[in-house]
């Protein structure tokens, strides 16, 4: 029986505006795929992310143009030859897993021994603003056991100061997303230390970030936009400590499976993040995480409201997918 495929594009507000180095927005725009097999649908959510170049409609369109290659029964291993990595790839490749666990009726935690599976304890994100803005947003949520804090500005020693003060007793990640420079590094991490920072995410520019491997690592530093692939990995051992895991970059949970298990061999540490999208694209991802060092899978607590049903999130702790969400 034939698959067919259907493309939504789907804007979910946030609650405020959500700020990091390069710009705010104030909604979660993504793009869900669905992909029915008789009786069976399977879905996948993205979130194509301009950093890399994609919009709504350049990732709907690479998706609809695999409508074919779907409907013929293309498996996930040739689904990553087919295309590039990216958002596209992603929302394919994890609709494509949904809908093998809904035919087999054997979960998707199961298939990629991950169950039995607990719940993950996920970062808490604060947007970039101004220090004493930031210091309120930490004072809000300083019961949290994990904060991520963006940062990446002439400022951040103020921000980090402001926001350590404000929530005392949280563990605390921050992250650039390439904001520091080569003249300011050095010093932004001795602060960092000094305050207790349990991680730093890609502080410089991805490619112009030579300068890690010849300067100390007071804690470690996470790649995010310097990692996309399991390829690409070796050339970062000695820049970094640890890598961001996003299925948007790796283009889906396959090629993420490999890209965690290349991490590992390699003695990299491995966070699970997101893009800020609803509780169908963190689904995968949760399972995904389970054993990793640092899990930021808050998107849905970013949002004003989620799908239904959605995951369940009881504080900072996020419970693994039920089967009418995903896998």
């Amino acid at each position: 029986m034939a698959r067919v495929i259907s493309v939504e594009a789907e804007r979910f507000p946030i609650a405020g505006i959500f700020t990091i180095s390069r710009g705010s927005k104030t909604e979660a725009e993504v793009i869900t795929c669905t992909i029915g097999e008789g009786a069976h649908t399977g879905r996948g959510e993205c979130v194509p992310y301009k950093r890399y170049g994609e919009t709504m409609d350049g990732v709907r369109d690479a998706i609809q143009a695999m409508s074919g290659r779907i409907a013929d029964g293309i498996s996930r291993a040739a689904l990553l030859d087919a295309m590039p990595a990216g958002a596209a790839r992603n929302a394919i490749d994890c609709a494509l897993w949904d809908l093998e666990a809904k035919r087999s009726g054997t979960s998707v935690a199961s298939a990629i021994g991950a169950a039995p599976t607990r719940a993950l304890e996920t970062a808490y994100t604060l947007s970039l603003s101004e220090p004493e803005a930031m210091a309120a947003q930490a004072r809000a949520n300083a019961a949290r056991p994990l904060l991520k804090v963006k940062i990446g500005g002439d400022n951040d020693i103020a921000r980090i100061r402001a926001v350590r003060q404000a929530a005392p007793d949280s563990r605390i990640i921050l992250d650039a997303n390439e904001g520091w420079t080569d003249e300011n590094i050095v010093a932004n991490l001795a602060f960092a230390a000094e305050q207790g920072i349990a991680l730093i995410e890609q502080p410089l520019p991805a490619g112009h970030d030579e300068i890690l491997r010849h300067i100390a690592h007071p804690m470690p530093i996470c790649a995010d936009e310097s990692v996309h692939e399991a390829k690409n990995l070796s050339a970062l051992v000695g820049r970094y400590d640890a890598v961001n895991i996003k299925l948007d970059k790796s283009g889906g949970l396959t090629a993420a499976l490999v890209l965690r298990d290349r991490a590992r061999e390699l003695g990299f540490g491995v966070m699970v993040g997101c893009m800020v999208g609803t509780s169908l694209a963190m689904a995968p991802a949760v399972l995904l995480a389970q054993g990793a060092e640092f899990v930021d899978l808050d998107g849905p607590l970013l949002l004003t409201r989620d799908r239904v049903p959605g995951l369940v999130y009881q504080g900072s702790l996020v419970s693994p997918p039920e089967p009418a969400l995903w896998g």
